[in-house]
């Protein structure tokens, strides 16, 4: 296993400040939340192992308190929910995700379309039935 030490220094990180606001929360109990050995979260933690599956890194990012995404993005993943979303509307959404792209939209303006296009919806009117 080549292993990613990016996302083991990052979960190390994170898994050590939530210690240090909460010193039960070690390891072992870490790694037993997620579902997952103690030695195996050690060596992605080292780098010495890849990211574990996309279920347990969510659950890791439950357990830290951080968006999932970011945490799957890390470990080169993307959550299997994000291609079903983009086969319901396939021309729409790789138009829309490569807009953005091409315009080199940053983090905040995202947000803000994001933020906009959530009250667009809790304005729309309901759809009639066909």
């Amino acid at each position: 296993m080549a292993g990613n030490p990016a996302f083991g220094k990052r979960i190390r990180d994170l898994r050590e400040a939530k210690k240090a606001s909460d010193p039960s929360f070690s390891l072992r109990q870490f790694a037993q939340a997620v579902g997952i050995s103690a030695t195996f979260v050690s060596k992605i933690e080292n780098g010495e192992f890849d990211p574990p599956a996309v279920d347990k890194i969510k659950r890791m990012a439950v357990l830290l308190e951080i968006d999932p995404d970011e945490l799957l993005a890390l470990a080169g993943k993307v959550d299997p929910e994000l291609p079903e979303i983009i086969r319901e509307q396939p021309k729409a959404m790789a138009d829309f995700l490569r807009t953005a792209r091409d315009l080199n939209l940053g983090s905040n303006e995202i947000t803000a379309l994001t933020r906009l296009i959530r009250e667009y919806g809790a304005k729309k009117p309901p759809e009639e039935p066909a």
